[in-house]
């Protein structure tokens, strides 16, 4: 299948492209069949010299055959004034609304890590309940338990009283 296409030239980060009829299968800046324009990105829009340069009769005629404009070149043509292309592409922009979704993997690991959280929010709450059904029935014992806690620390000090001696 043929394609009118971009072929990369010009220098390291200073592209230039040339329009060429291209066999599908060849690669971007590989061999082509004919050279039908140029595009040169670097030119400011509103400059003295054209952005883009099209060969239109050629351009027509391999329309003709069937060669086939990837989307960039389409959008040129279609914006073409010559009235040798007027009418021949219509160019309409392309929707893809899923292209800023992530991808399956991704959407796993959200998922995953909202399941961890929402696990752990889970264990806090049952932390807190615990600790407040403790705190209710530390409040609510008599006060007969609390006496020998007091006492305890008096025996560590006169346990700690032997040791020294010895």
């Amino acid at each position: 299948m043929l394609k009118i296409r971009l072929a990369r030239g010009g220098a390291k980060k200073r592209p230039y492209y040339h329009i060429v009829i291209a066999d599908s299968h060849s690669p971007r800046d590989g061999k082509f069949i004919e050279r039908v324009g140029s595009y040169n990105p670097m030119l400011p829009k509103d400059s003295a010299t054209p952005r883009i340069v099209l060969k239109a009769d050629r351009i027509s005629e391999w329309l003709a055959k069937g060669a086939q404009p990837t989307d960039r070149v389409a959008r040129f043509i279609s914006q073409s004034q010559d009235e040798v292309l007027v009418g021949k592409v219509k160019w309409t922009q392309s929707n893809n609304p899923k292209k800023g979704e992530p991808g399956k993997k991704a959407q796993e690991r959200a998922a995953e890590r909202a399941q961890r959280e929402a696990d752990r929010l889970e264990a806090e709450a049952a932390a807190k309940a615990e600790a407040a059904e403790a705190a209710a029935a530390a409040a609510a014992a008599p006060a007969v338990e609390e006496a020998p806690a007091e006492e305890a620390p008096a025996a560590e000090v006169a346990a700690e009283a032997t040791e020294e001696q010895a």
